[in-house]
C-alpha cells in the first residue's frame, strides 16, 4: 500500500486558510490532519469544531482529526457533525479506551488511537485490532516545529510486530518532526501516514514538498 502524506493544518497561514487547504486538494496528499488541542491535556489551545467545519467544506481530502484533549467522550459527535472522517483520540485520555472507541465506530468514523512519547505500544495489545489507526507522537504533543524523538523509529518497528502478531489492519501514523530527512526511514520501518506540518508550510513550495513525501519508498 502507498503510505499516506497528512499536511497538518495547525502550521497553515490562517489568513490564507482557503488558499492553503487549496493548495493540499491539489497535491498529492491524501488525508488533512487537524489538530484540536484545550489547553488542558497539552500546554496550547488550537480551535474548535466551527473551524473544522469550514475547514470540511473547502477540503476534498478526508479529515484527520487528532483530539489532545481531556473528556473526549464529550466531543464525539460533535466533530462527527463538524465533519471528522478519522478521529483519534489519547490513550492516556481515555479510561474506558474500548468504550470510546466503539462510540466513535458507531458515530461512523474510523477511531484511532494517539500514544505520547513516553507510553509504551504494549498499552494497545487488547485493542490493536479494533482500531482503524495508531498515531505515534514523535514530539511532545502541543506545539508544532519541535525537534523528532530518535526513539521513534524503535518504537514504530515494535508496533507494527505488534499489529502483524495480532493479524490487524491497524495503519501506524508518525505526528511530529516528520522532515524529508527522515520520512524514508520511517516508512521503511513500517509507517503508513505521515503528518507533516511545518515541513510543508515551511517550504518555499509547499506543494512540491507533499509531493515529494508521497513519493514510494523502497522498503
Amino acid at each position: 500500500m502507498k503510505h499516506i502524506i497528512a499536511p497538518s493544518i495547525l502550521s497553515a497561514n490562517f489568513l490564507n486558510l482557503e488558499k492553503d487547504i487549496s493548495m493540499i486538494n491539489n497535491s498529492d496528499a491524501q488525508w488533512l490532519h487537524v489538530d484540536i488541542m484545550d489547553g488542558v491535556f497539552v500546554p496550547n489551545i488550537s480551535f474548535g469544531m466551527n473551524i473544522v467545519s469550514q475547514i470540511k467544506e473547502a477540503c476534498e481530502k478526508p479529515l484527520d482529526v487528532h483530539l489532545m484533549i481531556v473528556n473526549p467522550d464529550k466531543f464525539l459527535l460533535d466533530f462527527k457533525k463538524a465533519g471528522a472522517n478519522i478521529l483519534t483520540v489519547h490513550q492516556e485520555a481515555c479510561p474506558h479506551l474500548h468504550r470510546t472507541i466503539s462510540a466513535i465506530r458507531n458515530f461512523d468514523m474510523k477511531p484511532g488511537v494517539a500514544i505520547n512519547p513516553h507510553t509504551p505500544v504494549s498499552l494497545l495489545e487488547d485493542i490493536i485490532s479494533e482500531i482503524d489507526l495508531v498515531c505515534i507522537m514523535s514530539v511532545n504533543p502541543g506545539f508544532g516545529g519541535q525537534n523528532f524523538i530518535e526513539n521513534t523509529f524503535h518504537k514504530v518497528a515494535k508496533l507494527k510486530e505488534l499489529i502483524l502478531r495480532k493479524n490487524a489492519d491497524t495503519l501506524i501514523e508518525i505526528d511530529g518532526g516528520v522532515n524529508l530527512n527522515n520520512y524514508k526511514r520511517l516508512i521503511q520501518n513500517g509507517a503508513d501516514v505521515l503528518v507533516a506540518g511545518n515541513t510543508v508550510f515551511g517550504a518555499l513550495n509547499p506543494q512540491e514538498t507533499i509531493n515529494e513525501l508521497a513519493k514510494p519508498v523502497v522498503k
